[in-house]
């Protein structure tokens, strides 16, 4: 029996490489001799999708790069042949700033760390590279990751801004000068699920700062900030940049999305079906007797669009049964039968306290693994077979 073993991490407990590890430790264990388990960890585009390139052959490079509040930080992206994928969240996330979010650090982040990531895939011979958003600490418009490929801006006085959101209400120009010429020959893609476009009511101060530490007058400013960032923009390379605000996904990473569209010149796609392009997953569960993916909680957002969803959509094409594993579940049974999965495995069903779930998570995933595999290994005894 071959099994493709395909989940997206245990957030707070597990990356998705451990969670198939586990499962697979499990499906051993109670299959015995006779089973293959294949391993391909995936993500949706954000935290994790680093884990999900190294999973399918990419190897992993690490520099050190320019953190949201300026500091050194040493950040990981991977390279395939002429391909990479960047997590932003590595170079310009939440998790770096040491104290947390502050309504000073929603307005002084920058994305600058992501810009010098792509200057490094581009000194490797890139020439496609996948930017994987979520997790960001800026609301900067994405400017930072045009200071990372080499712009200046400057104000009225010729002076150079400093990096974040917050500044850009002083910029009057532009300094392509030294911009990294490499970015014309160069295929981005913008892995994000976030349609909100830049500024406004359901702009990316609005709805995305507050996470981040901005206060209302915050939310005001930053967004007035990053319209002005707009115009100048525009004057600079042209009004695409005005109406690439109003693009769906310029909002995504506060406001990356925008940069990517605007000046990147990036194909937005949904960050599942990016990563499951670059896994091969199609072309690797062909002929496999079943596919176990999951996440740590399948709710109502899984069925947004999320890992297990572009999992299950993918086996369902090619006649494979799904099984999903989580830490919980919140989903009805019709809600879980309609999603295509055939049965679902939950952690709180051996462990009843969620702390425990989430501090022995890999334990648990051995032991439903090897619930799994005894499971398989009677309906193969008997000669029944898991229905699509």
């Amino acid at each position: 029996m071959r099994v493709v073993i395909a989940p997206d991490k245990f957030k707070g407990s597990l990356s998705a490489p451990d969670v198939a590890e586990h499962l697979a430790t499990g499906l051993l264990a109670g299959f015995g001799d006779g089973i293959q388990a294949t391993r391909i960890p995936v993500a949706d585009g954000g935290e994790g999708t680093i884990d999900a390139a190294i999973g399918s052959g990419f190897t992993r490079r690490t520099t050190t790069v320019t953190g949201p509040l300026g500091e050194p930080v040493k950040a990981d992206f991977a390279v395939r042949d002429q391909e990479a994928v960047i997590e932003m969240a590595a170079a310009s996330g939440l998790a770096l700033l040491p104290d947390g979010p502050t309504s000073e650090t929603a307005k002084t982040a920058t994305s600058i760390g992501t810009g010098e990531l792509i200057r490094a895939a581009l000194d490797l011979g890139c020439r496609k590279i996948i930017l994987g958003v979520g997790g960001s600490a800026n609301t900067d418009a994405g400017a930072g990751v045009l200071q990372g490929l080499g712009a200046v801006f400057l104000d009225k006085n010729g002076n150079e801004l400093p990096g974040g959101g917050a500044a850009l209400a002083e910029i009057d120009s532009i300094d392509f000068s030294n911009f990294d010429v490499r970015v014309e020959a160069t295929e981005f893609v913008l892995a994000s699920d976030v349609d909100n476009p830049l500024l406004g009511a359901s702009g990316a101060p609005a709805i995305f700062g507050p996470q981040k530490g901005a206060t209302p007058d915050d939310v005001t400013e930053l967004d007035a900030a990053l319209g002005h960032f707009v115009d100048v923009l525009a004057g600079a390379t042209g009004q695409h940049a005005k109406f690439a605000a109003k693009a769906e996904g310029a909002g995504a990473a506060g406001g990356v999305g925008y940069i990517a569209i605007a000046a990147l010149k990036a194909e937005r796609r949904p960050g599942i079906d990016v990563v499951l392009e670059f896994t091969e997953l199609e072309r690797r569960l062909k002929g496999a007797d079943l596919v176990i993916t999951g996440e740590g909680s399948l709710d109502e957002q899984s069925l947004l669009g999320k890992t297990p969803m572009g999992v299950s959509r993918a086996a369902q094409r090619n006649g494979v049964p799904v099984i999903a594993v989580c830490g919980r579940s919140t989903l009805s049974r019709e809600q879980l039968t309609d999603a295509g999965f055939h049965t679902v495995h939950a952690l709180t069903d051996l462990e009843k306290d969620v702390q425990k779930c989430i501090a022995e998570a890999g334990p648990l995933l051995e032991q439903l693994g090897k619930h799994i595999g005894v499971y398989l290994a009677e309906r193969t005894e008997n000669k029944e077979y898991l229905n699509v």
